[in-house]
């Protein structure tokens, strides 16, 4: 049986909506990162970056949420788009542009909006913007299409609603006024079961929400080092 690594955050949100998709029988592995179970040697071990999601299949680990989709789609054949190389290239390019792209810009601009200490203009303005401008890109190609890749439910569909989740926390409450697309888009997949099992895995483990000094020392470790 597959051991995935949880904590409820928008990376592992991606994996978790796929495997309830699919109903690929899973052992769920909390990992509390406001705890810094992360950084434990254990998990180190398997995920040598310290983040979550992380997944074992036997022999095989996997780190790096958008690499798992990717080995489970093509493990399962399923959610991945059809095998055309214009369409797959489109899989490719916003797979990537999610990972390398909306999740770093998003999770910056949480940081810099709400967790880090002052002086913060220039940085929350440099993240905010980029942020922000990524969104758009998703927004305007949204405008024209009911999922990310031509006609079909894809992994890069559930790599983009585990983030579109945050956009509020990433921007700011009013900010779907300017996403509508997104909002559609967002609305759509949750209220899909999967998604809706895939969100209460939140409450399986009894995982710490206080944003604490410990949180902050296990989430933001160099504040502690500079201390």
């Amino acid at each position: 049986m597959l051991k995935f690594y949880f904590h409820p955050s928008p990376n592992p949100a991606k994996v978790a909506l796929y495997l309830e998709e699919t109903g690929v029988p899973y052992e769920l592995m909390p990992v509390d990162v406001r705890k810094g179970e992360q950084h434990s040697p254990a998990y180190l071990a398997i995920n040598p970056n310290g983040k979550t999601p992380a997944l074992q299949d036997g022999d095989a680990t996997v780190f790096d949420s958008n690499a798992i989709l990717l080995y489970l789609a093509v493990k399962t054949g399923k959610f991945l788009p059809r095998n055309e190389p214009a369409v797959r290239a489109q899989m490719y390019s916003w797979l990537m542009f999610i990972a390398t792209g909306v999740g770093p810009f998003s999770g910056q601009a949480v940081h810099f909006r709400h967790f880090a200490p002052e002086p913060k203009e220039y940085a929350q303005a440099r993240y905010d913007f980029e942020a922000a401008r990524h969104w758009r890109i998703l927004n305007a190609h949204l405008a024209t299409r009911r999922w990310m890749v031509g006609e079909e439910y894809t992994i890069v569909d559930m790599a983009l609603w585990a983030w579109a989740r945050a956009v509020p926390m990433v921007l700011g409450n009013d900010v779907w006024a300017e996403l509508p697309h997104v909002k559609r888009f967002l609305d759509m997949v949750s209220a899909r079961p999967a998604a809706l099992r895939a969100e209460a895995l939140a409450d399986v483990h009894k995982f710490k929400t206080e944003m604490d000094q410990t949180a902050m020392d296990a989430m933001y470790p160099h504040t502690r080092q500079a201390a």
